[in-house]
């Protein structure tokens, strides 16, 4: 710790007994888009859409993920949303997706030091001081206990861990919810913010079995901090959803120190040896000289660009699968829908043939993306160029006047995506597969508030991010309205 963004998390859960699920009498529409939610974020191998799309295709792909997540939680597998499941749903819980058994981040993401520094910010004013110091301690004792990392708490500068207990938005990305809901996230290891753990202070936090037990919240993010994914063993600690259970003399389940120890390995103890050094054995022979290694061979690309500049300008960006990627001179960063830090890589790495992206835009629906470059375009579905591409931009009814998007992006809810030229925009009709009439138009008169020209463009959680050099406007669609001014490199995970 969205995964900036960060790994929201909760807390341990007992074995709950499920009776047999209980159908709600056709449920309503508020209910569906609830559970639409929740499984597009916890559940979001693929797009989610609503049951009650037009599209055959998401219906499916919705009673499989529910099907899923019923499987998960150990509810009667039936693909609909009965009265168990929703309330499986309404519990407190972490944001990061969930998995099966102990389980890692992406890319195994961890501390590659012995020592790790934290420092508390931000107190809550439910408990002292000294009291939120002792159950932090007591938390990350729980790990240095059974596997070689030791934790040293400081008062100034920046810490490996910085920590913090604030509401609603806290500069983050990830804006807490109030009581209830989502209680902590915190960042998978890594530069910048990585291993960041936050508290919602809008919550109750006590050392008893009221409200939220600081001890218990804190164990469990900071295994997120620490590399730890979500387990599906219920006694485990990192099991997604929130219940107390007695703290006094509490040690790491089996699942959690296995996951962790899988990481950093197992702690050295003071034990003498149980064997004696037999007399009689032979010196073991020491190596002779080796031959000098050869030097390394000089680097054959461009380093990376330097993702934390203040003066960070995207070349395009774009969702899929809930996870957002920036491009930048023939590299992308992808920010992972469950905050475990960014990843970079270069574009021809993962799909061959396009050195460069100017502009993209997913759907959620089939879960793919659309990459252009110059005066051509692909289809892209997870890390495979669909065949039949690349093909010419004039497919969707550009003048030939038009060479190149800027940037592109798909509103979903009205099915049309915008795509950006010099200080004009079009609005494309996806069902249709040609453009609205009356294009294009001026962008600042149309969308008033984001400037005359769009270099990147991507949505997210239901807001639209407008790029043009180092600065982004976040904006209200429906509204017409320009919310606040970012620079690009907070989506980063920098400090």
């Amino acid at each position: 710790m969205e995964g900036a963004l960060a790994v929201r998390t909760v807390m341990i859960a007992v074995v709950v007994a499920h009776c047999g699920a209980v159908p709600t009498a056709s449920p309503s529409q508020e209910e569906l888009t609830k559970a639409q939610a929740y499984l597009s974020r916890f559940f979001s191998d693929v797009g989610v859409s609503a049951p009650n799309s037009i599209w055959r295709s998401s219906l499916d792909s919705f009673e499989d993920t529910l099907r899923k997540m019923q499987e998960f939680f150990g509810l009667e597998v039936t693909g609909k949303l009965d009265s168990n499941t929703a309330e499986v749903m309404a519990r407190p819980r972490c944001g990061v997706t969930d998995v099966n058994r102990y389980a890692h981040f992406d890319g195994l993401p961890m501390w590659e030091k012995a020592v790790i520094t934290y420092r508390i910010t931000d107190y809550t004013a439910d408990l002292s001081q000294s009291d939120v110091d002792a159950n932090i301690a007591k938390a990350l004792q729980l790990y240095s206990d059974v596997i070689p990392l030791d934790f040293k708490q400081i008062d100034s500068g920046t810490a490996d861990i910085m920590i913090m207990f604030k509401s609603r938005d806290h500069g983050d990305f990830a804006v807490f919810d109030g009581q209830g809901g989502v209680l902590a996230h915190a960042f998978s290891p890594g530069e910048g913010n990585g291993g960041d753990t936050h508290f919602d202070e809008d919550e109750d936090w006590t050392q008893t079995s009221a409200g939220a037990n600081l001890f218990l919240v804190a164990a469990h993010e900071f295994g997120h901090a620490l590399g730890l994914s979500h387990s599906k063993v219920q006694t485990a600690l990192m099991y997604p959803t929130y219940q107390y259970v007695n703290t006094e003399g509490y040690k790491l389940p089996d699942d959690d120190r296995q996951g962790v120890q899988a990481i950093y390995g197992v702690r050295a103890t003071s034990a003498q040896p149980t064997t004696k050094p037999d007399p009689n054995a032979q010196p073991t022979k020491q190596p002779g000289p080796q031959p000098r290694p050869e030097p390394d061979p000089e680097p054959t690309s461009e380093p990376p660009p330097d993702r934390c500049s203040s003066n960070l300008i995207f070349d395009a960006a774009t969702s899929i699968q809930s996870n957002l990627y920036f491009f930048k001179d023939g590299h992308f960063w992808k920010k992972s829908s469950s905050w475990d830090g960014i990843r970079t890589k270069k574009i021809q790495s993962v799909w061959p043939g396009i050195s460069k992206v100017d502009a993209a835009y997913g759907f959620k629906k089939g879960n793919t993306a659309i990459f252009f470059e110059g005066d051509h375009y692909w289809g892209i579905r997870g890390n495979t160029v669909q065949p039949g591409y690349p093909k010419p931009l004039r497919d969707f009814g550009f003048p030939s006047s038009v060479t190149k998007v800027d940037a592109a992006v798909h509103v979903s809810f009205i099915g049309r995506t915008l795509f950006f030229v010099g200080n004009k925009y079009w609005s494309y009709n996806e069902r249709r597969g040609r453009m609205d009439g009356g294009f294009p138009k001026l962008i600042h008169r149309g969308l008033p508030g984001i400037g005359r020209r769009v270099d990147a463009a991507f949505e997210n959680r239901g807001y639209l991010y407008f790029s043009y050099g180092s600065r982004q406007t976040e904006y209200h669609y429906q509204r017409r309205r320009a919310l606040r001014t970012l620079l690009n490199y907070r989506w980063m995970d920098c400090n």
